[in-house]
């Protein structure tokens, strides 16, 4: 499973392009997003994306609440883990901070699923 941002041009080897935020990025239209599907449902809820900010000193406790949120939203999670049966999966995310969004959380949290 990879994780791109949104911004990047399409790779031929993507697989499945799955954008997880909840919000369309700015400037991006969908024709250059080469989208497989908008999982807007499987991002944090807005609360939880306005009170984390970004803010790296969040960040730990952003990841735990947003695990949270996760396994409460089984039918998303599962969409993704079913693309993920087919071929590689590319989670696609609009932030500039690399190191702290939900698409790191997102592709943790699918990896230790599908070890188990």
């Amino acid at each position: 499973m990879r994780i791109r941002r949104v911004y990047e041009d399409p790779l031929p080897d993507d697989g499945a392009r799955v954008l997880v935020d909840r919000l369309w990025p700015r400037g991006v239209s969908k024709e250059r997003a080469h989208l497989t599907v908008w999982l807007k449902d499987i991002a944090p809820s807005t609360a939880l994306r306005q009170w984390f900010g970004h803010d790296p000193a969040r960040w730990d406790d952003f990841q735990h609440r947003y695990r949270e949120e996760l396994a409460q939203n089984p039918d998303c999670v599962r969409q993704i883990l079913d693309l993920a049966q087919k071929g590689p999966v590319t989670l696609l995310y609009g932030a500039r901070d690399t190191e702290h969004n939900e698409a790191v959380v997102l592709a943790s949290y699918l990896s230790s699923l599908q070890e188990n």
